[in-house]
């Protein structure tokens, strides 16, 4: 592993901890896609045993941030630009479905659900957070799925945000300013909260890159 990580400003030899900063480099792209993830190098450079690191690579495994290919060890999960750009257009199709049949709940009940997302978006900006800020856009997204009342589209977003966790993090890195995925997303919030469908489907149209929508 070319990258020595160190632990952020609170140190926490736990698993929780360990996970913690593991699961932010490989977001943040210090950890980058196709590397090997090697035991004994990551606790050197940690300072730790062997025995938290192998509690935490398990729950990154099933994040479907690291995969364990046999006889070969542990690695940092690669994206396929042909499976996310198919994600893309399915979700042109349905998330504008998902978020007509939520935006009663959202402009009600959970209206403060939908705004709390929005605070976390801004934080993460603010900070340049960028495992914050994929965690917040995920949770955003996932909002119109959840509180859609349709079991089959929550089922397809909980088959995609693992997938799309690791496209986020390639995006967000090339973004020069986490402010403007904040302001892109306050957009569709805005929009959301006024009930206009018509108004959401462009906007959404808008939000994902061209190369993403037409899979090339």
């Amino acid at each position: 592993m070319e990258t020595k990580l160190t632990w952020p400003s609170q140190r926490s030899t736990t698993p929780e901890g360990v996970y913690g900063v593991l699961r932010a480099a490989i977001l943040d792209g210090t950890l980058p896609p196709g590397g090997q993830l090697r035991e004994v190098q990551i606790a050197e450079d940690l300072g730790i045993s062997r025995s938290p690191l192998r509690e935490a690579l398990p729950r990154l495994e099933e994040e479907g941030l690291v995969v364990k290919v046999p006889f070969r060890g542990r690695f940092v999960a690669k994206v396929d630009p042909r499976e996310i750009s198919d994600m893309a257009a399915l979700r042109l199709l349905l998330e504008p479905y998902a978020a007509q049949l939520s935006f009663e709940a959202l402009r009600g009940q959970q209206r403060p659900m939908l705004l709390q997302i929005m605070e976390q978006l801004h934080r993460a900006a603010d900070e340049n957070d960028i495992p914050a800020s994929i965690d917040a856009h995920l949770r955003f997204h996932g909002l119109f799925y959840d509180f859609s009342g349709n079991d089959v589209l929550r089922s397809l977003w909980n088959s995609w945000e693992t997938r799309l966790r690791l496209y986020l993090a390639a995006d967000h890195r090339a973004y020069e300013d986490l402010h403007d995925v904040a302001v892109e997303h306050q957009r569709l919030a805005d929009i959301a909260l006024e009930g206009d469908i018509d108004r959401f489907r462009d906007e959404l149209a808008n939000h994902f890159p061209l190369a993403l929508r037409h899979g090339t």
